[in-house]
């Protein structure tokens, strides 16, 4: 039998279809394509955060602004378009269910395709998740027993609006040593 290559998966990969992708047709609020100081602006404040966040942000953009992308050895390909893409989109949706008969019922059907429904997720014990959907967390599980523990897991946003002094404890060295594209 003839030996797999590189170029045999190079082929592969140039003309088979991605298996395990799938699109979700849920109704969404979708920010215009382009990134700029009123985008980043607008995403802080649909994400409701403080002053000293969108101030962050500002000036994390600022810099990747003045960044050029290395050129890789022997890694070739098309650069990205980076003002080709929407930074923003999030499910529309109230901001607390009731019930589950309240939400879309394709962002269920897509938890399902993931595996992850919300039924199982209750059921499960010792795993916990953040479900994110676009650019938002739209599920976090076992919040309250890892609460209980002292362990505080939630969406960023969530940290930033629930434990400021944290997240600025935390993120503030990084921040100053301009690792960039984590704060955008």
């Amino acid at each position: 039998m003839p030996k797999y290559t590189e170029d045999d998966l190079k082929i592969e990969l140039e003309n088979k279809e991605y298996e395990y992708g799938f699109y979700t047709d849920i109704e969404s609020d979708t920010f215009p394509i382009g990134l700029n100081e009123d985008i980043v602006r607008a995403i802080s404040l649909r994400k409701e955060e403080p002053q000293w966040m969108t101030d962050w942000r500002l000036e994390a953009f600022r810099a990747w602004e003045q960044m050029k992308e290395p050129e890789w050895a022997n890694v070739h390909y098309e650069k990205p378009d980076f003002q080709a893409i929407s930074y923003y989109s999030a499910p529309k949706s109230k901001a607390k269910y009731e019930s589950l008969d309240e939400v879309d019922p394709e962002l269920l059907e897509t938890f399902k395709k993931l595996g992850i429904s919300i039924d199982e997720q209750k059921m499960l014990s010792g795993v916990a998740m953040d479900i994110v959907v676009d650019s938002v967390s739209v599920a976090t599980t076992f919040k309250k027993t890892l609460g209980e523990k002292g362990i505080i897991f939630m969406s960023i946003s969530e940290a930033i609006r629930e434990h400021p002094e944290l997240v600025k404890n935390i993120w503030e060295p990084l921040f100053r040593k301009k690792i960039i594209f984590m704060q955008l």
